[in-house]
């Protein structure tokens, strides 16, 4: 080998060993971990949650564990060598050179869970849903029906479906029509809901119904959905208020459910399997309702086998289950679920321990 090619080669090497070295890890890393790690996040809460609402209807231990902190580290070493002898034109073993190089890639991320435990996790887990935060989704574009059916009791003693203590309770007929003509009264722009200050009680919530520019068929939606929840008819605005009961006639009494009570309500809709309500299991007089009833509303399914198309899938107790990705009703329901934990203090004590994994 002359020392042409010989310079020349040492020279790549080295080129590129100082190129190798002269390359920023993190920039190019900043788009693939934050779409990755949003992405794997999501859906382990999609997938806690549903595990947890499945927990329900077997009468299980809720857990849910947050993800507090991810610390992603990466490190890139790259090392090279040359190495060679030269001999006179007569010798037998010639001119050579060696050529040697090395790199290591190493990507060590610590990720941080708390197990959200507690007094503080348990006062957010069984108290009702702030009234005024529930209708606050109506004014941001939530439907009303949706909404108001998964999240509230009654309204103004109207009552709602309801699953407690193993027990299966249909909603009162006036109740499921009212929340039809709310969606409808919501369309047309008929109802609003605005937070005025009150020297007494602070800020109150005020749900008012609109009677000018509407069509007269929505302004009789909204006479109907006052006889149907009992509201005075010569009332525009009424003040929302938690109460199980009806209130006074300024007032909108909503009897909001925890958040406990909307997984549970979530629960009755789960298809258990047969053999687990034969063995008790899973309590069978909280099997929801029938399958007529059923093809409009949530629903999550079970089975033996992994699904092979699913938005969220559990497996528990020896059988899979799942909500169908191409149920949008569902999957609506479950991500509305896991939006009701921001609107809650569900956080667990500062003083909790924290768990770290390092992911190797």
């Amino acid at each position: 080998m002359n020392s042409t090619r010989l310079r020349g080669s040492a020279t790549a090497m080295l080129t590129g060993i100082a190129l190798a070295g002269c390359t920023h890890l993190g920039p190019g890393t900043v788009t693939v971990d934050r779409f990755d790690y949003s992405t794997a996040i999501a859906d382990s809460w999609k997938q806690q949650t549903l595990l947890n609402i499945v927990k329900l209807r077997y009468m299980d231990l809720p857990v849910f564990v947050d993800v507090v902190s991810i610390v992603s580290g990466y490190s890139m070493e790259t090392s090279g060598n040359i190495g060679g002898q030269a001999s006179t034109a007569g010798a037998v073993q010639g001119s050579s050179v060696l050529l040697g190089a090395s790199g290591r890639f190493t990507d060590r991320p610590t990720i941080t869970y708390v197990p959200l435990t507690g007094e503080k996790f348990l006062r957010g887990l069984i108290t009702p849903i702030d009234p005024e935060h529930i209708f606050a989704m109506l004014q941001s574009g939530y439907p009303a029906d949706f909404i108001l059916g998964l999240t509230v009791e009654s309204l103004n003693g109207v009552r709602n479906r309801s699953a407690a203590a193993g027990t299966m309770r249909e909603a009162d007929p006036d109740f499921v029509r009212a929340l039809e003509l709310l969606r409808d009264v919501q369309a047309a722009g008929g109802i609003g809901m605005r937070v005025e200050q009150d020297t007494a009680r602070g800020q109150t919530a005020v749900l008012f119904f609109r009677r000018s520019d509407l069509p007269a068929e929505v302004m009789d939606k909204t006479a109907e959905i006052g006889r149907l929840l009992k509201l005075p008819a010569d009332q525009q605005r009424y003040v929302l208020t938690y109460s199980p009961v009806r209130g006074r006639d300024n007032e909108l009494a909503v009897n909001s459910r925890s958040m406990l009570q909307i997984m549970t309500a979530f629960a009755s809709y789960i298809d258990v399997p047969e053999t687990d309500l034969q063995n008790r299991s899973a309590p069978a007089a909280a099997r929801s309702a029938t399958a007529e009833s059923r093809q409009d509303t949530v629903r999550i399914r079970s089975g033996k086998d992994k699904p092979a198309e699913a938005f969220a899938a559990v497996q528990y107790r020896g059988h899979w289950f799942w909500i169908d990705d191409g149920d949008w009703l569902t999957k609506r329901a479950l991500t509305a679920v896991v939006f009701f934990f921001t609107l809650v203090e569900t956080g667990g004590s500062d003083k909790t321990p924290l768990i770290t994994i390092p992911a190797q």
